[in-house]
């Protein structure tokens, strides 16, 4: 496929050729500089993931430290191009394929592997430094020069299009491959150079044992899950100094994972040196041209090189017992000096189960009807179609009558009809609400009847088409499953160790919408009239029950 004419007028200074590459950030195209005869491969990002203002701005940013990332192991960027709907990267072109076709195609040895994933942590750690996150490390994007050096590839981009390196998902697409993505990064949460080190651990893991960790003949969904629920499975055939390295890369809890690659990096080329024995980089015929004083004492000596007190990346050990496995320690040793951090989290737990517990009793015993003056003469007709014409009677002779529905004191809509004389001193109006009303009137409303403005009637009134039809009965479904799915996400994110930003006002905000749309659900799904007062209880108690659990979340994480 050759380049579109758009691109081809983005870059006069290029003579630009076949396409050469596709995949989920872009379409690649060979070019070469006119001036310089340099060969370089442009990238078309998908203009519809960063079409609007706030990606333009961040990719603009982005786009500008890629291009200040000096590295051996990462592909540089000489260009960036944004016209219009265009955005481009001119990168160095790389013919010397991929180690995901090396890995499928002659194969990789042991040494291969480890001086591999040394390269790769190694242009993972420096642009880390500057700041970028890679988030879709795997081993199409690992290229090699044709002097077998091997470049990371692809840096950043997954951060740009999701807007901050927040989100899994623009518009419906996975940001990130199922089977090397991180768990924070699957479940949506705050991500940090950890997540690029689980992949490039799952990379390692494939490259040494032949398969991945988790089980890939079930789709992309189901391999999510298992990333974020799951322990990988005990990688097999591996000497166990590298086995220890690659399995502690992939914890699934942050606290079990290396926090950065350079720690990675460290105790691989120890573990490495501890297998192979000294000289075995040399030996796997993979240059790696820049290690830190970190890495390279590590693959000196063969012993791991974690600074004094860096407790994030010093294996988790078990105290030793003590050879007669007696207790040392009297009672009054064991007693805590403060209240014990699991009580008082069960105790905010049982609260929040409380408060949601009075939440759904409120929702369900709201009043059937809203007790309305009783001094108006009964009225015929109080339940109808709304997405049909129908007839509202009533006892006078006006000229003309006014229909309005409410919820809760919230105007639905409104309509006027023609009155004409019924039986002996009443009246029949054939009358048809607005449009938008049919979609959002369901279940059970306030119809308020008057003429020349002088009320006549306040009663109840029920649509006879299903609740789920409306807004009031789909529409408050969905606000509830919103509301749910976020308050859920933030809990998350306090569970994984991040901070939640404004958690003290977006859990009761998010907990009280929760309230209120179960309240209006229930009541329209039953056929009760929405009251006020219990419309507000539902919400408060869904508010304190959010509140409750942000606080047990918090307590039981710094537990």
């Amino acid at each position: 496929m050759s380049a579109p004419a758009e691109l081809v007028a983005a870059l006069p200074q290029y003579a630009i050729g076949d396409e050469i590459g596709v995949g989920g950030m872009g379409v690649v195209f060979a070019g070469v500089h006119r001036s310089l005869n340099r060969q370089v491969a442009i990238k078309q990002l998908p203009w519809d993931m960063v079409d609007h203002k706030m990606s333009a701005e961040l990719f603009d940013r982005e786009a500008r430290v890629l291009a200040s990332l000096d590295h051996p192991h990462i592909v540089p960027v000489y260009d960036y191009v944004r016209t219009g709907r265009e955005n481009l990267l001119v990168m160095e072109r790389l013919d010397g394929g991929t180690v995901y076709d090396r890995f499928h195609g002659a194969g990789v040895s042991g040494e291969q592997a480890c001086a591999i994933g040394l390269a790769m942590l190694a242009g993972l750690h420096a642009a880390h430094n500057a700041g970028v996150l890679h988030l879709d490390v795997k081993p199409k994007n690992l290229l090699f020069t044709t002097q077998g050096v091997m470049k990371v590839a692809d840096f950043g981009i997954a951060q740009v299009i999701s807007e901050g390196a927040t989100l899994v998902t623009h518009g419906g697409d996975v940001l990130g491959t199922p089977a090397y993505i991180a768990p924070e990064q699957a479940m949506g949460n705050a991500l940090s150079p950890a997540a690029d080190v689980y992949s490039a651990g799952t990379v390692l893991y494939e490259l040494l044992s032949g398969e991945l960790p988790f089980d890939n003949t079930r789709g992309a969904i189901a391999m999510m899950r298992q990333h974020m629920f799951t322990d990988p499975r005990p990688i097999s055939n591996v000497p166990a100094p590298i086995a220890a390295v690659v399995m502690r890369s992939l914890g699934r809890e942050l606290d079990n994972r290396y926090r950065e690659a350079e720690s990675f990096a460290a105790d691989l080329a120890a573990a490495a040196t501890k297998v192979y024995g000294q000289g075995w980089l040399e030996r796997s015929r993979v240059p790696v041209l820049h290690l830190t004083p970190r890495v390279m004492a590590g693959l000196s000596t063969g012993a791991t090189t974690q600074p004094v007190g860096d407790s994030r990346t010093l294996p988790v050990q078990r105290p030793p017992v003590p050879a007669d496995h007696t207790l040392s320690a009297t009672r009054a040793d064991l007693r805590p000096s403060t209240p014990e951090p699991a009580q008082s989290v069960l105790w905010l737990r049982l609260g929040a189960v409380l408060a949601f517990v009075a939440l759904f009793v409120l929702a369900f015993v709201t009043p059937q009807e809203i007790q309305h003056d009783a001094s108006y003469p009964p009225l015929r007709g109080a339940s109808a179609d709304l997405s049909k014409p129908f007839d509202i009677y009533g006892s006078g002779s006006p000229e003309e009558i006014k229909l309005e529905l409410s919820a809760a004191g919230i105007p639905l809509g409104s309509t006027t009809a023609a009155a004409v004389p019924d039986a002996p001193g009443t009246f029949k109006a054939k009358t048809e609400m607005p449009a938008i009303t049919r979609w959002i009137v369901g279940g059970t409303v306030t119809a308020t009847l008057s003429a020349k403005e002088i009320v006549t009637q306040t009663f109840t009134f029920r649509t006879t088409q299903h609740p789920l039809a409306s807004a009031l009965g789909a529409g408050s479904l969905i606000l509830g499953l919103f509301a749910l799915a976020y308050l859920e996400s933030g809990l998350r994110t306090v569970r994984n160790g991040h901070r939640w930003r404004g958690s003290s006002v977006g859990g009761p905000i998010l907990g009280f919408l929760f309230g209120a749309a179960v309240w209006m659900v229930v009541s329209t799904m039953i056929g009760h009239e929405p009251a006020v007062m219990f419309g507000v209880g539902c919400g408060v108690a869904g508010a304190v029950g959010a509140i409750l659990l942000v606080l047990a979340t918090r307590k039981r994480h710094s537990a």
